[in-house]
């Protein structure tokens, strides 16, 4: 399937306009930092850019700011979520105060997810 070149430009931006958090997940992940996984950074799973994805254990890692706790953003990342679980990946969300005050239980419960992953 070929993919919208403007998605790819805009998932090419994202990763210049990255969050603290998701520069903070970025450090601590790539280059098969984390469990020797491989994860790309804002990548395309049409019609979506993912934040972090492991092809390995079909993961897909989102981190939210404050905008995702209203009613209709909170209805699009269901929506969302319910597209890429029906493709076979597993999401997890983290909100992006908890990747930056308490990032130590984010990548214990992180590691206890790709653990049941690799293993299933």
């Amino acid at each position: 399937m070929k993919l919208d070149p403007k998605l790819l430009v805009f998932a090419k931006t994202m990763r210049h306009t990255a969050t603290d958090a998701e520069n903070l997940m970025w450090k601590l992940i790539r280059a098969k930092r984390f469990m020797n996984l491989k994860f790309r950074r804002q990548h395309v799973i049409a019609p979506y850019i993912v934040d972090f994805y492991c092809h390995e254990i079909s993961l897909v890692i989102e981190l939210d700011g404050s905008q995702h706790g209203t009613d209709d953003a909170i209805e699009y990342d269901a929506e969302r979520t319910k597209f890429l679980e029906a493709l076979g990946f597993r999401v997890v969300r983290y909100w992006n105060h908890e990747v930056l005050q308490n990032m130590n239980v984010v990548l214990e419960d992180l590691w206890n997810i790709c653990l049941k992953l690799k293993n299933d």
